[in-house]
């Protein structure tokens, strides 16, 4: 009886040691057939650590032209990744947003001035007049290379002797928005 359960335990471990090896054979088979080869010749004549080395070099060279692709694409764009900076430390497309408020009528006029990267200005100053229940008439952007003008028409509820109060509190939350907020990033 007693051989009976060491046996068994060897072939338990013999077992789960084929089928970690069979697995182990299978994944390098997978891995070796997604790594692009010079000839088929030289796939089936490589060893294995010389597969796991021309993958690794593979993965490598993947890693670099992903890298080189997304700083074309910056490049492109107009944005300077900051651990990608210049020598002089300028930063392209960077524009800090500037905000205009005219008042006319029983109304406001918002331009908002910012970089191709600040797209939450526009909605965060949408927020911020519905908040303060103003109605949002008409709503427009243009892009000017790497500047974007964004203008909104809104109609202040109340008085006309209140709309002044209205439009000044408007004005002044809009501004701490562009100042508080959007300068810490």
């Amino acid at each position: 009886m007693e051989n009976n359960p060491s046996s068994s335990s060897r072939t338990d471990r013999k077992t789960i040691e084929r089928n970690r090896r069979n697995h182990m054979k299978a994944l390098y088979s997978e891995l070796n057939s997604l790594v692009p080869h010079q000839s088929s010749r030289d796939q089936v004549a490589a060893s294995l650590p010389d597969q796991l080395d021309e993958a690794a070099k593979y993965i490598k060279q993947l890693q670099k032209n992903l890298e080189e692709m997304k700083k074309k694409k910056d490049s492109l764009m107009g944005i300077e990744r900051p651990e990608a900076s210049t020598n002089s430390g300028v930063t392209v497309g960077l524009r800090l947003p500037q905000i205009e408020i005219q008042e006319i009528g029983f109304g406001l006029k918002v331009v908002a001035i910012t970089g191709l990267d600040f797209h939450f200005v526009f909605k965060e100053t949408v927020r911020v007049l519905h908040e303060e229940g103003a109605e949002i008439i008409n709503a427009g952007f243009s892009v000017v290379e790497d500047t974007v003008f964004h203008t909104i028409h809104a109609k202040v509820a109340g008085e006309s002797a209140s709309m002044g109060n209205e439009a000044a509190r408007i004005s002044e939350r809009l501004k701490k928005f562009v100042i508080n907020d959007v300068n810490v990033i």
